[in-house]
């Protein structure tokens, strides 16, 4: 998806022809700030580690300097920043008199490392890349936000997925830097079970596939054949089962569905950069410092998560430990999508405004 490209936000018919109705914010302003020097977690180094960013608004800061109208919004495994420019989330969010109006606030979406445009190992260091985790993930966020783009405070850190569990993880490593968060289609646990389980089958096949050659697969050979199990995984676990079989109502149907959605992935997808994403969760574990976060916070799932299911109870029981935490999970119906939910911005728009309100400083 091209960034720059402006959204189109509706269309009517209108005296037979199809009018393209354009979004009513403007495109995100690109950029890359480069953190030099940067040390991971494992004791690896990277000279220069490119985060890159999209923003939109700009920045409003009060008499003593500190900012009051940043919001950071963080993408989920495999995914980047442009994800979120799309008219089911930007469309419903950014506009004039919407809850995140981009003439009021300062937007800030980044691609976490390995993602997107940031430093990733498909740049050319393939397996030799630095072994990141989501807590380096969440340190250079926090040094692009300050360091590169003077962000002092922020008035909401919110993100979904593998962005939710950044924002669990924000709140306890800097719980005096933002006013409220919201985690989306994500658990304050480590990765275990079933979550677990779908992502050692992706790490396992890619490993143990000759053709992934310990990472040094030829480019001119395309991508080891394994990367076709990452990606029918993913659309497994990505959605709800009543969703895949409208989609997929047959034998022949499901084959072809399922058979698209791979070849679009293997386009763009690469197995290395896969590989490390899904190894960089390994890290994450905020049970133990819940008590820490200060801030409001308002985690939502959605009855339907495959990924992140209600019945495990996990969400209901640690969120007690959270001093102003309160959580929420949507039912299924016919607007949820599954895991995807989370950006179906609709379905929660409302409980972003309450907690806004409730969050006012």
């Amino acid at each position: 998806m091209k960034s720059l490209i402006r959204i189109c936000a509706a269309a009517l018919l209108l005296a037979g022809a199809r009018t393209i109705i354009p979004a009513d914010y403007p495109p995100p302003t690109e950029g890359d700030y480069t953190i030099r020097d940067f040390r991971f977690a494992s004791g690896e180094t990277l000279p220069e580690l490119r985060i890159h960013y999209r923003t939109l608004g700009k920045i409003d800061k009060d008499a003593q300097g500190k900012t009051r109208n940043a919001v950071l919004i963080m993408h989920g495994t495999t995914g980047s920043g442009a994800q979120f420019i799309r008219p089911e989330f930007a469309g419903e969010l950014f506009g004039k008199d919407q809850p995140l109006d981009v003439t009021k606030f300062f937007i800030v979406l980044p691609d976490g490392i390995g993602h997107g445009k940031s430093s990733k190992p498909s740049d050319g260091l393939h397996a030799k890349f630095p072994h990141y985790g989501y807590i380096d993930m969440v340190l250079a966020q926090y040094r692009l936000l300050t360091d590169g783009l003077g962000v002092s405070h922020a008035r909401l850190v919110m993100g979904t997925s593998m962005g939710g569990m950044h924002t669990w993880l924000w709140g306890e490593s800097h719980p005096e830097f933002m006013d409220a968060l919201m985690p989306l289609a994500s658990l304050p646990t480590q990765i275990s079970g079933r979550n677990r389980a779908w992502r050692r089958i992706i790490i396992d096949a890619i490993r143990n596939d000759p053709s992934w050659n310990s990472g040094e697969y030829p480019a001119n050979a395309g991508q080891p054949p394994s990367l076709r199990t990452a990606a029918e995984m993913l659309w497994f676990m990505s959605s709800n089962p009543v969703l895949r079989q409208k989609e997929a109502p047959t034998l022949a149907k499901t084959d072809e569905t399922l058979d698209k959605f791979v070849n679009d992935y293997l386009k763009t997808g690469d197995a290395n950069d896969v590989l490390y994403a899904l190894e960089a969760s390994h890290d994450y574990d905020p049970g133990p410092n819940l008590e820490k976060i200060h801030a409001p916070l308002l985690a939502i799932n959605s009855a339907d998560d495959l990924i992140n299911p209600p019945e495990l109870g996990i969400l209901e029981r640690e969120i007690k430990r959270v001093p102003h935490g309160r959580a929420i999970v949507i039912p299924l119906s016919d607007k949820t999508r599954g895991h995807g939910s989370h950006t179906v911005v609709s379905l929660w728009k409302d409980e972003l405004i309450k907690l806004l309100k409730e969050s006012e400083k």
